[in-house]
């Protein structure tokens, strides 16, 4: 899709807008991390931001979340521990401070409706998940959205905060925070019996 050039140009300017942020990042700072000649970004691309536009379309910059990423067994807390693995998968802390780089009020209007793509993704296979769970009787309440939003809002944290902090407000692995926190909530919502 992308010429030799053109990846180098894009690699470059999304390692900087991690780094710095979208505002921060000149054309000449592209420039030398991808080394090439200033110019040479703008006989491949009309400027700054049609290299993040074209950046968003490709699988390393963008988790590219799809419903299809996404299986279960029916079991709650089988089935919430893989949607779990599988957003963290592809939501990284890198995915995340890319997301936040790119929320700059000269881009976002261009930039949020794909940002958003992600979870609303992963919202609409949790409440289609908890929806099918309450109806086989399975859940104490048909509170979905808010169960699903629960969900969604403990993996973006988890991530967030590694993507802002790393490991310096908790040294919990990704891994057991997942069991954790999936089992607490599964505790939770099940129906008693």
């Amino acid at each position: 899709m992308f010429d030799d050039t053109q990846n180098k140009i894009i690699h470059a300017t999304m390692e900087l807008v991690m780094e710095r942020g979208y505002t921060a990042t000149t054309t000449k700072d592209i420039a030398s991390r991808a080394g090439i000649n200033e110019c040479t970004i703008f006989r491949k691309f009309k400027g700054k931001k049609e290299i993040i536009l074209s950046a968003m379309t490709l699988p390393e910059w963008n988790p590219c979340l799809r419903k299809e990423d996404f299986s279960y067994c029916g079991e709650l807390e089988k089935d919430l521990l893989s949607f779990s693995r599988v957003y963290m998968r592809k939501v990284t802390p890198e995915m995340v401070k890319i997301s936040m780089g790119l929320r700059t009020p000269e881009l976002f209007p261009d930039t949020a409706d794909k940002i958003l793509e992600i979870p609303r993704v992963f919202k609409e296979v949790l409440t289609d998940y908890f929806q099918e769970m309450y109806e086989k009787g399975m859940l104490a309440s048909n509170h979905v959205e808010s169960m699903a939003m629960t969900v969604l809002s403990m993996n973006f944290g988890f991530v967030f905060l590694r993507a802002s902090f790393g490991g310096k407000l908790t040294e919990l692995e990704q891994e057991q925070y997942i069991t954790d926190s999936v089992r607490m909530f599964v505790s939770g919502i099940c129906k008693r019996l």
